[in-house]
């Protein structure tokens, strides 16, 4: 009991100190987040002046490297099909993973992956998962407005949340499946006892007890536009893989949300 103590100790201290070498870079990556929504914004009014000109070009696959090592062939298409592109909104300041919070309510609860059941042959453990150790980024719009994936999602409670100063940190659960959330960032700690396995969205949702089709995200219901690193993603979203740093889009309805990239190297994830 004393060493586990111990170490969780080590573990707060290890994050109190990477939250205090973050907070002297916060101010220089927020303004390269607010110059990089004003690229966006003028890109996409650009595209959609190219698209309306031309009649727009297809570009049938491209392949991202997933943090296995395999290489998900991705069937894109034009971009002039996404209809109404909306201006990301602000990001939100940055939480206690380094990654902005966006000010938003929750998809959905997080007391639905709470059981501890396994779902989709993914366990739920007493520890966390170290021999295959990743992260991917999922961000939510629905009709053009942000939701939050909320912490907590894999690890079942009673969860002990650390109230750090940019926000709640969940650093322990009854278990952790190898897939969950710590904070409300959108970030997807793939931890697995494997390094073979390929986890999905799909499986996210599954353990999340959400529901995820081409028609519908969580609750939310319409249409759903996906992006996969980038590039839009005409498959049912449930096959998106998960992989190191990949960053996933969903946007239900109408408008879409321009894609924006994540920055995962300052936050050491």
């Amino acid at each position: 009991m004393a060493s586990r103590k111990a170490e969780k100790e080590r573990l707060r201290q290890e994050r109190l100190a990477r939250e205090r070498e973050l907070a002297a870079a916060a101010r220089r990556r927020r303004m390269l987040w607010l110059y990089g929504l004003a690229v966006i914004a003028v890109a996409a009014a650009a595209i959609v002046v190219v698209f309306v000109v031309t009649g727009g070009t297809s570009n049938n696959s491209s392949n991202a490297s997933a943090g296995t090592g395999t290489k998900p062939n991705l069937q894109t298409v034009s971009l002039k099909t996404l209809r109404d592109v909306h201006p990301a909104p602000s990001p939100g300041s940055l939480g206690p993973e380094g990654i902005p919070l966006p000010k938003a309510p929750p998809l959905a609860s997080n007391a639905s992956s709470n059981t501890g059941a396994t779902v989709d042959a993914i366990q739920c453990n007493t520890s966390e998962q170290t021999i295959f150790h990743v992260h991917t980024h999922l961000t939510v719009f629905v009709n053009g407005h942000p939701r939050q994936i909320p912490y907590g999602i894999g690890i079942a409670p009673p969860r002990q949340v650390s109230q750090t100063s940019r926000g709640p940190f969940v650093e322990a659960g009854t278990c952790f499946y190898w897939l969950h959330t710590h904070a409300a960032d959108g970030i997807i700690h793939i931890e697995s006892p494997s390094a073979t396995h390929v986890f999905t969205l799909g499986d996210f949702f599954a353990e999340w007890r959400q529901p995820l089709s081409a028609t519908q995200v969580g609750p939310a219901k319409g249409p759903v536009t996906a992006f996969f690193n980038g590039k839009p993603w005409t498959q049912n979203p449930a096959a998106i893989p998960l992989g190191a740093h990949f960053v996933i889009q969903l946007d239900v309805g109408q408008p879409v949300v321009p894609y924006h990239a994540v920055s995962f190297g300052a936050q050491g994830l």
